[in-house]
């Protein structure tokens, strides 16, 4: 029996880039921002960027799948706390984007911009954002069906529509309102499909 190997220790200025990175980008843009800007900001050397990404772009994709699971998992903890009520566990998903647009630094959905800024489809931001995206509408399918509600695949992405709507909106308008006002055109569709 081979002893097992410890899991690989997370690199600190690695870590620090993909989050210094995430904020320039989600304040400024994708491509306005650059590599030189992160270093400087992150008060790294450029090696260090070097030794971990190949490229801005592998920078990009990286920040945004980090993000993407703290994102993923803040999602099924607002899950969990609606309780057991199937309903309540999947218009959480709309209470979770309250909290996130009353949060003082939002702005807007940087996953729904890097697909506006990389337009080719085996651009490796927009890969990751599709990929983000798709997690996302899988994990309200699920609610939709263990709420036992009709046609989960595409209530689902009727309601993936309203989370894109609701944020989009929120940003332009900086008005978090627009969180509730997608929370009830979901309930409207989810007693539909009862």
């Amino acid at each position: 029996m081979r002893p097992t190997e410890p899991a690989p220790a997370v690199s600190a200025k690695r870590e620090l880039l993909l989050d210094t990175a995430w904020e320039l980008f989600c304040q400024n843009g994708y491509r306005a921002v650059g590599i030189d800007t992160v270093l400087a900001k992150a008060g790294v050397a450029k090696m260090t960027l070097y030794n971990h990404f190949d490229s801005k772009e592998d920078l990009i994709a990286a920040a945004m799948e980090k993000k993407g699971a703290e994102l993923a998992a803040s999602l099924d903890v607002t899950i969990e706390a609606a309780g057991k009520n199937p309903q309540r566990r999947l218009l959480a998903v709309f209470d979770w984007l309250e909290a996130w647009f009353n949060c003082a630094n939002f702005a807007g959905c940087a996953f729904l911009k890097a697909v506006g800024e990389y337009t080719a489809p085996a651009d490796k931001p927009r890969c990751a954002a599709t990929a983000f995206k798709q997690g996302l509408l899988k994990r309200i399918e699920t609610l939709c069906t263990e709420a036992g509600l009709r046609q989960a695949p595409t209530l689902a992405r009727q309601l993936m529509l309203l989370v894109d709507g609701a944020t989009i909106h929120a940003d332009m308008h900086r008005r978090a309102a627009f969180a509730q006002d997608a929370r009830a055109a979901a309930k409207v569709l989810i007693d539909a499909a009862r």
